[in-house]
């Protein structure tokens, strides 16, 4: 299982409609894309020097075929909608993470 990490600074004076974007568009569109089985979103609680408002999205998929596939077939439409919705208004970084254990009670 891996997990494909984007980490999200937005400036302030978009936050709330970026938000409500976040949370009415891009996550559906993202697992609409049959690729990830489920995503979560969380607010980092460390103030940045840069200012604005930092979140990390995990979303989760089955093995590293499905997510390049992500990647050839969507990442640059649903990275075009945030850019076209936002501009200059968001850094953006992407991590992908291998999950080894996961232990649930």
């Amino acid at each position: 299982m891996l997990i494909y990490n984007v980490t999200i600074n937005i400036d302030e004076s978009v936050h709330d409609q970026w938000l409500e974007w976040m949370k009415d568009k891009h996550l559906p569109d993202m697992l609409g894309t049959g690729k990830f089985s489920h995503a979560k979103m969380v607010k980092v609680l460390v103030e940045e020097d840069m200012g604005g408002i930092t979140y990390s999205v995990q979303y989760t998929t089955q093995d590293r075929a499905t997510l390049d596939a992500y990647y050839k077939e969507h990442a640059d439409r649903l990275r075009a909608d945030a850019q076209r919705m936002f501009p200059n208004k968001f850094v953006a970084f992407r991590t992908e993470l291998e999950v080894i254990s996961q232990q649930i009670p």
